[in-house]
């Protein structure tokens, strides 16, 4: 088979699709976006009509997954780390209702925090639900997982996680293909009550998961994708998990490594490899991508029997990315020289694009609220998350996907007035509908201004799951049509745009006013193809 130039998220994509995926599901969250994005555009996947489209959010993804796993077919769901934080009721709950067809939850870690709130770690959530994690070093392995992740779900009808990082998931390296395997045919499940979580069938479940755990480890102790590699200076040991067996490979480059390596990149953690480690090893040093999740189970297993050096200890810093370099002044090397970068060469902050919608709307907002002070605008996640830089500083907070209408509910509540929520497009389709109809509900003095920008543009221009229904979805929620407004965010409407905000505000009760124009963007592709 030929090989393909991919990146890490791509070569899960393409590992899936020869693994004989019928279906990917996800919501679009960097760093995971291209494994969606290269299935969406695959010539093979187009041809055998794999089932390829964004989901509304990362739960109903992950439950759309297990609906096609629940009738035998081999399926992909894709989100970030916070991402799983939103899927993690059917991700917990699917430990016990198990898979059919395969299932692949494929999560992308983003340590650095490079577009994230947090450097959460997505392996306590597999820890958390009992369940098996792949985690490539590379991208060739990356490739290989998914088939791997079909044999073990299939075999111990479980879901299985593929954690990724940002640095490999968004870097690309030559990746050798293997045998395509055909996609499962139409089967539904044996047991007719496997997927029903009626207490008497869950306390059975849950027993039933409890007895497979040691089934689940002698799989990764036999695992190819773990291995031990000897050495002859038994001073130290190296436990190096995914991608930080990379980091630590570079620091030798052809050389071999004079410390007994254990490469971890199959979990449950492989007690028995550590154990001889431990035996073997004066002290241990362990790297991993991400927070300190195999040394703190280390040191559980060990107590204070023996020096573990890592994050918890300092050896490595707790927040950041691992890199080469970090891991070169862990072993105690020399310092590759470095070179300062040129003066020319200066940080630039991230900025909203010129001609971007959102820049006219924050100006009209901030216009509308000169009269009430700062600190009346709940924002979220999205590139309009930039109207807090200068010259904007139109919003004041950004927690998670939909807390803009959660909190300016709260507020309001609480006797903030005025209280706006600004929410782009396709984060109201994602969580911003369910805090709109508790503002209805208890009819919230509140504003909720949803930024349309007909596009999921933070991301890479996907489409929004709301184009052309927002209107229709607050009128059905319960919003009084009569306040419902829609105004189109130019310089040249500014006075007009004022108005309306100041309007609204003045309504004692839910109001949502929907700046909509076209991402630039959008409206310099559309012009494209129209010419």
């Amino acid at each position: 088979m030929k090989k393909l130039l991919l990146l890490g998220d791509e070569a899960v994509a393409q590992g899936a699709l020869d693994a004989g995926l019928s279906g990917a599901y996800g919501y679009p969250g960097t760093p995971s976006t291209e494994i969606i994005e290269y299935i969406q555009r695959n010539k093979e996947a187009v041809s055998r009509n794999v089932h390829r489209t964004w989901s509304a959010n990362e739960k109903t993804a992950l439950e759309e997954a297990l609906g096609m796993s629940y009738a035998g077919k081999r399926v992909i769901v894709t989100m970030k780390h916070v991402g799983l934080n939103v899927a993690a009721d059917p991700y917990m709950n699917s430990a016990l209702t198990g898979a059919n067809g395969g299932v692949i939850v494929a999560v992308a870690d983003d340590p650095s925090m490079h577009s994230s709130q947090n450097e959460q770690d997505s392996r306590y959530y597999a820890k958390f639900a009992m369940m098996p994690v792949l985690e490539p070093c590379n991208q060739q392995e990356a490739y290989e997982m998914p088939a791997l992740a079909y044999e073990l779900s299939e075999k111990y009808h479980i879901p299985i996680m593929i954690r990724l990082t940002t640095r490999l998931a968004h870097s690309r390296a030559g990746v050798s293909r293997s045998n395509q395997i055909t996609e499962n045919e139409l089967q539904l499940p044996e047991d007719p009550n496997q997927f029903m979580l009626l207490p008497a069938f869950a306390r059975k479940k849950y027993k039933k998961h409890l007895k497979i755990q040691s089934d689940l480890e002698a799989e990764a102790e036999k695992s190819t994708f773990n291995s031990y590699q000897d050495g002859k200076d038994k001073s130290k040991g190296i436990i190096a998990c995914g991608l930080a067996y990379n980091y630590l490979m570079e620091n030798f480059n052809d050389e071999s490594c004079p410390y007994p390596v254990l490469k971890i990149c199959h979990y449950p953690l492989p007690r028995k490899h550590i154990a001889r480690m431990i035996n073997e090893c004066e002290e241990i040093l362990v790297l991993e991508e991400g927070m300190p999740f195999a040394e703190d189970y280390i040191k559980g297993l060990l107590g204070l029997g023996m020096k573990i050096h890592g994050r918890l200890d300092g050896t490595l810093d707790m927040d950041g990315e691992l890199n080469p370099a970090k891991v070169r002044k862990a072993l105690k090397l020399p310092a590759i020289p470095t070179f300062p970068v040129p003066e020319i060469v200066t940080g630039r902050p991230p900025a909203l694009c010129l001609g971007c919608p959102h820049a006219d709307t924050y100006k009209a907002l901030k216009k509308a609220l000169e009269d009430y002070g700062p600190g009346h605008v709940f924002s979220d996640i999205g590139c309009y998350t930039l109207g807090f830089l200068p010259p904007y500083q139109a919003i004041n907070t950004c927690v998670d996907m939909g807390a803009s209408v959660s909190m300016a509910v709260g507020a309001a509540d609480a006797g903030l007035f005025p209280a706006v929520a600004a929410i782009g497009d396709s984060t109201f389709g994602h969580s911003g509908m369910t805090p709109l109809l508790d503002a209805v509900v208890n009819n919230s003095n509140v504003v909720i201004v949803i930024l349309d920008n007909s596009t999921t543009a933070m991301t890479g221009m996907q489409y929004s799951q709301v184009e052309g229904r927002i209107e229709k979805i607050c009128k059905g929620i319960g919003v009084d049509e009569e306040h419902i407004r829609v105004i189109t965010p130019l310089s040249r409407n500014h006075e007009e745009n004022v108005r309306v905000f100041q309007e609204e505000i003045a309504y004692k009760g839910v109001s949502v006013v929907i700046p909509r124009r076209p991402c630039i963007h959008v409206y310099a592709k559309k012009k494209k193809q129209e010419k």
